[in-house]
């Protein structure tokens, strides 16, 4: 939002600086990102003085030149070759002394010494063209004799430069969005601060209608879309240019001036923060305006000549036949001013900010106006700003008003909001104990009402403008953004209490520890957005669509829903990547996903359907080893992330004799395993990336991908503590089986049966080898299995070892049929 100094001052009044003032801004919350001098004349007329000609000769080489000496003000006369008409002796002119820059159009040259035809030259007399101060250029400028010698031409001229503020407006400041709104702001630091202050507005007591020839019917037929429409007709308007002061002021904070009505609406919209829209109304058939939604697929056509499809959800703003304006956006081709328009009808409204942000972002259209509306306007000032631009259009386009002001009001909007403020409750907010003089006197300086008091604290009514204030909450930060967050001491003493470590810290401190971890092995860490695009999920089983937690206002169609996976997330980054000839990648993420279930729906728990898990998620892509003398070039495999995952694990303390290795049915994978505990809850799902995934981002290498369910994990080792043993005095014993089994067994059975036979002794099963082929049963496949028995308190005999090993055949063969070979 830039702000006009000059401007500004026009509703606040103050002495101080354009800096000054930008720094109060940003204390009180409206944070200034620059301040730039703005100069109506190029240049500020630095070098250019009041001077007086003393003598005035014809030049003895030139016909139409003049040698002159002038008083420029400095302690002896200069020599100054002239070659204007009009120069004489005895007249006060403008200099431009030696070293002053003047520009003609883009272009600048600097005053120097210089010999013209043979005589010296040493500044130079000038014409209103060439210094900017008008257009003449038949001759020099004559200024009236009382002119005083050494005056600074900008002096002189009561040239003053303006300064243009760039003020960053949050979402929830739409009062800012404007000088008067800002004004507001200031007023109050001003009183606060003990400055002598006055914030005031144009009237508006002024407007009056003239006659009653133009007529236009106004109708809302969507009340929640419009709650307020207000309308005037002007007849027999010139359009034409604006006068110079308007168009400097749209000039100064970047707005190109079109024609006097539009300027004006500019104006008004800038000046008070009310959008306005100004229509031809011979243009508007059947004399008639409805607000209205139009059926699906509507055509319409914006003034720069782009066709859209209207929603029926598009509010627009209608004539008796067709769509006019989509409301509050961007107005249609025929419904503005041109230079042959005569009668106008003005518009201020106020449309729901909801209604407007999603016509801006369906249509792909941003504007001044749709940014104020979709931020909220106040919804008391139509009719003042309504009667502000009518003023104007009067006064600068010679039209009378022709009807009387038409005030719709479909639906009754709070005029103010309520809010109890305690004493107490703010000032333990606060941290501070304010005078409850001072509260009361921001609160009014802020134009809040107080309507009740007692000892304990005030009720207010909350101006509507201030969307940002319903709340106690809301009105503290006010108080301490014009008290001033600096004026909050920070206290000598800290009062705290020792407490216990949450789970929330546990995690924390385990992320740290796993991301140490993962760095150190390679992996890089990055953090994706948890909203992602819709269409990811248009073809998946395990995470389908109707799972999505889906956005009510999103911001486009590739940031419309919340993630179920991180996965998507991570290929957009190695797609980058992969851009930048970065093709072997090592990623992590910590992340949130998020799920709906409607089964879970529940009436009185509106949170019911939804849930919210912490994942860890890592990515493998490219050679794992590449370019080594060492050794040969690599590929990244599914093993070698299995090695990352079985890492991890094993570092938080999980008890992956607990756990079972078994094939996952995840859809995003072309083949994958699950790891889970007993009850089939699922720690971790890996595998390769499905080509038909990786296909919509034009990934040609392969990826694997781990998804750690980091919720689950912490459950399953929340009451983990760590605690240490001396290695064993004894040795382990060795044990190897060739097991003959069906092909349909996995190993994690043979695994599992295992560590459930010998629970104690068992420390270790390893798979060193499969067979299947020749000298086989059809049907069959062999498991070479290594056995790592281990006893703590006493050296193990073969009578024991045997024991347990049988122990184990016996199960395997119980349970899987299993054979020795």
């Amino acid at each position: 939002m830039n702000i006009s100094y000059k401007w500004l001052k026009e509703y606040v009044d103050c002495n101080l600086t354009a800096q000054e003032a930008a720094e109060a801004l940003t204390s009180i919350g409206l944070e200034v990102g620059a301040v730039e001098e703005v100069q109506s004349i190029r240049g500020g007329l630095k070098g250019l003085v009041v001077a007086e000609v003393l003598t005035c000769e014809p030049h003895p080489n030139s016909d139409h030149m003049h040698v002159t000496t002038v008083n420029v003000g400095g302690e002896v006369p200069v020599q100054i070759v002239c070659g204007a008409p009009n120069v004489a002796a005895g007249q006060k002119v403008i200099v431009a002394t030696l070293g002053t820059v003047l520009y003609d159009g883009d272009k600048e040259f600097v005053i120097k010494k210089s010999k013209l035809r043979g005589v010296e030259s040493n500044g130079m007399i000038c014409a209103e063209d060439e210094i900017g101060v008008g257009t003449s250029h038949d001759g020099i400028i004559v200024l009236p004799q009382d002119a005083i010698v050494g005056t600074p031409a900008a002096e002189y001229y009561n040239l003053e430069s303006d300064w243009l503020i760039e003020v960053d407006i949050t979402p929830n400041r739409a009062d800012g969005c404007s000088h008067y709104g800002v004004a507001r702001d200031l007023y109050a630091w001003l009183v606060r601060n003990g400055y002598e202050t006055s914030l005031h507005r144009p009237s508006v007591d002024g407007f009056k209608v003239d006659n009653h020839d133009l007529d236009i019917d106004i109708r809302i037929e969507n009340a929640e879309a419009c709650p307020r429409y207000c309308g005037v007709t002007i007849m027999g308007c010139e359009v034409k240019e604006s006068p110079e002061w308007l168009q400097k002021k749209l000039t100064t904070i970047g707005l190109r001036p079109i024609n006097n009505i539009v300027d004006i609406t500019n104006y008004i919209m800038f000046a008070y923060g009310q959008p306005l829209h100004c229509f031809d109304a011979d243009m508007i058939e059947g004399k008639q305006v409805v607000v209205k939604t139009m059926p699906e697929g509507t055509p319409f056509v914006t003034l720069d000549g782009e066709e859209h499809k209207l929603s029926d959800r598009d509010l627009a703003i209608c004539n008796a036949k067709e769509p006019m304006c989509i409301a509050g956006v961007f107005g249609g081709r025929g419904s503005g001013t041109y230079e042959t328009t005569t009668n106008v009808l003005l518009e201020s409204a106020y449309f729901h900010p909801t209604w407007i942000r999603k016509s801006a972002r369906r249509h792909g259209l941003s504007t001044d106006s749709s940014f104020r509306f979709e931020r909220g306007i106040d919804p008391t000032q139509q009719v003042y700003a309504l009667k502000a631009a009518a003023m104007l259009v009067k006064e600068l386009a010679g039209g009378k008003i022709s009807m009387d002001v038409k005030d719709i009001v479909a639906r009754e909007l709070p005029q103010y909001f309520e809010v109890n403020l305690d004493y107490k409750y703010a000032h333990d907010l606060i941290g501070k104990e304010i005078p409850v003089d001072v509260i009361k006197e921001i609160v009014t300086s802020l134009e809040m009402k107080i309507v009740e008091e007692t000892k304990e604290g005030i009720k207010l009514h909350v101006p509507a403008y201030r969307v940002d204030v319903q709340r106690p909450c809301d009105v503290v930060e006010d108080i301490l953004r014009i008290y001033g967050y600096n004026n909050v001491e920070i206290p000598t003493s800290v009062k705290s209490s020792l407490t216990i470590q949450t789970d929330t810290d546990r995690s924390n401190k385990l992320q740290n520890l796993i991301s140490e971890q993962l760095v150190g092995c390679g992996f890089h860490e990055m953090m994706n957005n948890s909203l992602t695009k819709e269409a990811y999920y248009a073809n998946l089983k395990t995470y389908a669509l109707n799972n999505l937690v889906k956005l009510m206002n999103p911001l486009s169609s590739d940031l419309n829903v919340l993630r179920q996976t991180l996965l998507f997330g991570g290929l957009e980054s190695i797609r980058h990547n992969a851009n930048r000839k970065m093709a072997n990648l090592a990623f992590f993420e910590f992340g949130n996903c998020y799920r709906y279930d409607e089964t879970r729906r529940n009436p009185e728990k509106a949170l019911a359907p939804y849930s919210e898990d912490a994942h860890l998620g890592l990515w493998l892509t490219g050679k794992r080893i590449e370019g080594s003398w060492a050794h040969p070039d690599e590929d990244s495999s599914v093993f070698e992330l299995k090695a990352y995952v079985m890492n991890i694990l094993t570092r938080l303390g999980v008890q992956l004799k607990a756990l079972l290795i078994k094939e996952g049915n995840n859809d995003v994978f072309s083949k994958s395993l699950a790891i889970t505990d007993r009850n089939g809850k699922v720690y971790v799902e890996f595998g390769q990336v499905a080509k038909a995934v990786t296909a919509q981002f034009d990934l040609g290498s392969d990826v694997y991908y781990a998804d750690l369910n980091w919720t689950l994990i912490m459950r399953a080792t929340r009451k983990n503590t760590i605690s240490f043993k001396e290695i064993s005095k004894y040795p382990a014993v060795s044990r190897d089986l060739a097991l003959l089994v069906d092909k349909t067994v996995e190993f994690a059975q043979i695994e599992q049966i295992a560590y459930a036979t010998e629970k104690k002794l068992l420390k270790k099963v390893t798979l060193f080898d499969v067979y299947e082929g020749k000298n086989l049963e059809t049907g069959k496949k062999s498991y070479a299995v290594n056995f790592t028995l281990q006893d703590d308190q006493k050296t193990m005999n073969d009578k024991q070892t045997d024991a347990i090993m049988q122990k184990i055949i016996n199960s395997l063969e119980k349970q899987l049929g299993a054979k020795l070979r």
